[in-house]
């Protein structure tokens, strides 16, 4: 069984920038789609940002310009660097894997919080 998980996160103030990593256990990076989600308390699980195998991202309007995604397939990890952070940003983040849909992979989150 396939394991994600997520590190990086903490308190960091208004403007600043934090880097999350999820690292997986098996060889699952360089195929399907891999992504970034968000949830904040008492809202839905967004999606912050994906990466494709091929290399292609793709942004939510809200973080476009701030975030970057990044892999690294041969060490089986993925990042999100977090720029300009924002206290709108507070969420715990979580990694979610899609190597060969149907079967999906999502990690245990890790907890941002940005204090204005």
């Amino acid at each position: 069984q396939v394991q994600v998980v997520e590190s990086g996160g903490g308190l960091v103030q208004a403007g600043g920038s934090l880097r999350l990593s999820c690292a997986a256990s098996g060889s699952i990076f360089g195929f399907g789609t891999m992504g970034w989600y968000r949830q904040a308390p008492g809202k839905q699980r967004e999606l912050v940002a994906s990466i494709t195998s091929g290399g292609a991202t793709n942004y939510s309007d809200s973080v476009k310009g701030r975030f970057t995604i990044s892999s690294d397939n041969a060490k089986n990890t993925m990042y999100l660097q977090m720029n300009s952070l924002k206290p709108e940003d507070t969420a715990v983040y979580y990694c979610n894997c899609n190597p060969w849909p149907p079967v999906t992979y999502w990690g245990q989150g890790t907890q941002v919080t940005v204090s204005s």
